[in-house]
């Protein structure tokens, strides 16, 4: 399989015509077909039905376009990330991160951008769903990193990069640490720690209420760290995600009728450029394996 194979594939997509899809490629119509015919050689079947005056997609070539794109795209963004390297080229990333999010996950991707470019300059913001995606719309950042910003808008991509269950967070000393699974009526007299800065700060608020537990004199929270903090001084139990920032004096069980889950998912603002660096973390996250944290 060839590179220009998959690229004369991709503008036949595209137009859905060979004559106009030869010239965006600027090369002839037989060149075109000929290479089309041997990618479908190669993988078995027809990847257009070749109908006038416009080609369709088969079902083997709907299948087989996203996937021929992800290649085509990650090879052009090799050669982009090559050639940066060559000529030591600064390495620029802006980002965001929910304040849900525990930058732990993102140290590895960090240091392989550290080690690739001479020298690296993070913009790093914070802050909750509509906040993260006011940043992408003002373009204060390339990336950002969350759970479910709620928000419909054409220009926003997003991919999942694991979904994941929460649990219950107490102190290690607590009186259920001990226990893998919790009953609900066991938190009756629990006083909660509300995450207010969730994306499902409100979903989780109505989830427990339906058990009808007290959340009328829970301590409400913006930060993760302050979370951590008073879990860690016995002040409270919470509600967390299995990917929170990690203490030896903060234990997690399951909740028994208690069922919660989130996808993290990467955004990007479709069409806008990105530089070397954000391409190349794009991929690394998108490539990472997250299966400690899935569900």
């Amino acid at each position: 399989m060839e590179m220009h194979q998959i690229r004369y594939f991709l503008a036949t997509v595209g137009e859905l015509n060979f004559t106009k899809a030869a010239e965006k490629c600027n090369v002839t119509q037989p060149s075109l077909t000929r290479a089309i015919k041997q990618l479908e050689d190669e993988l078995g079947g027809d990847l257009f039905r070749r109908e006038r005056p416009q080609a369709q997609l088969t079902e083997l070539g709907q299948r087989m376009y996203p996937l021929l794109k992800q290649c085509y795209d990650s090879a052009l963004g090799a050669r982009s990330l090559a050639a940066a390297l060559k000529s030591g080229e600064v390495g620029g990333l802006k980002l965001a991160l929910s304040r849900t999010i525990n930058l732990e996950l993102l140290t590895g991707q960090l240091r392989e951008l550290a080690r690739l470019f001479n020298r690296l300059e993070v913009k790093l913001l914070r802050g909750t769903g509509p906040q993260v995606l006011e940043f992408l719309r003002a373009g204060d950042v390339e990336l950002a990193i969350g759970g479910d910003l709620g928000a419909e808008w054409d220009r926003l991509d997003r991919w999942p990069l694991f979904t994941e269950e929460f649990s219950l967070a107490m102190n290690a000393k607590h009186r259920l640490a001990t226990q893998a699974t919790v009953a609900i009526d066991d938190l009756r007299q629990e006083r909660w720690l509300r995450r207010a800065h969730c994306e499902l700060a409100t979903h989780t608020a109505s989830l427990i209420g339906t058990h009808h537990l007290d959340l009328d004199h829970a301590h409400e929270l913006t930060s993760e760290g302050d979370l951590i903090t008073l879990l860690e001084a016995d002040l409270g139990v919470a509600l967390v995600p299995r990917s929170i920032s990690r203490s030896d004096k903060v234990k997690q069980a399951r909740v028994s009728g208690i069922e919660l889950h989130r996808t993290v998912y990467i955004y990007a603002v479709a069409g806008r450029e990105r530089t070397t660096a954000a391409s190349a973390i794009l991929k690394m996250l998108r490539a990472a394996d997250w299966s400690q944290y899935a569900s």
